[in-house]
């Protein structure tokens, strides 16, 4: 007998989608489950992390993982993608560079950000080349009549933002650091802030006034306050 979501350590979010909080940076997880497959949506901080994640996700989906979405480019949320060899990876082109080229800089923000070095370090090197590189919008059929949406919907917290819409009853909309809930949103020297209103619009216009938004970061929330987030920003970094 599979366990509850509950049971294994998330929040359910709508029928056959759920979500945790991980410790350390309020990170979100994401977890959508079709027919014989689980598409996770980012993967923690670090090695130990997504592993603990992928064994989560199993005692849920009763299989392993089978997809990665990874949001955007920042150690905690793709340092654990590795602990998920035998996933396919997706995440907004440009996601590739980043790994190949900029893994140390990955690797220093992390360890400024409180990660111990040695774990900073071993992430950092296992990173993988995404298999399945975003552009626009990528259809999933995940069995089952589930479907999902990967949508580059950035630039904006970074150069490479990525969305994930469930439909349903409620659609749920995943939406990386784009939006934030438990803090300001974060707008690192990576971010595009010119651009950031702009993605949200897109975000809202991807999900609909009905869905529900997770954050990259807190707790869930609707499109009022997903739309109060975007006019918020413009004001901070002054656009339209």
């Amino acid at each position: 007998m599979r366990a509850t979501w509950e049971e294994a350590g998330w929040e359910r979010v709508a029928a056959g989608v759920g979500r945790c909080r991980l410790p350390g940076w309020d990170c979100t997880a994401g977890l959508v489950l079709g027919e014989g497959t689980a598409l996770m949506v980012d993967a923690g901080s670090g090695l130990a992390e997504g592993a603990r994640l992928r064994a989560r996700a199993g005692e849920l989906a009763g299989h392993r993982v089978t997809h990665l979405a990874l949001t955007h480019p920042h150690f905690d949320h793709v340092f654990g993608a590795p602990a998920f060899p035998d996933a396919e990876v997706y995440a907004a082109a440009g996601v590739d560079a980043v790994f190949t080229h900029e893994r140390d800089a990955l690797r220093r923000d992390a360890v400024d950000n409180g990660l111990d070095a040695a774990l900073a370090a071993e992430a950092a090197a296992a990173l993988v080349r995404p298999r399945h590189l975003v552009r626009g919008e990528w259809p999933l059929d995940l069995g089952g009549g589930r479907r999902a949406v990967l949508a580059v919907v950035g630039p904006g917290h970074t150069a490479h933002d990525l969305a994930v819409l469930v439909p349903g009853e409620p659609a749920v909309v995943f939406c990386g650091d784009l939006v934030e809930e438990s803090g300001e949103p974060q707008a690192g020297p990576d971010a595009v802030p010119s651009r950031w209103p702009a993605a949200l619009d897109r975000l809202l216009a991807l999900g609909g006034a009905d869905a529900l938004y997770v954050p990259g970061h807190g707790a869930v929330v609707d499109a009022g306050f997903v739309r109060a987030q975007r006019d918020a920003l413009a004001a901070r970094f002054g656009v339209s």
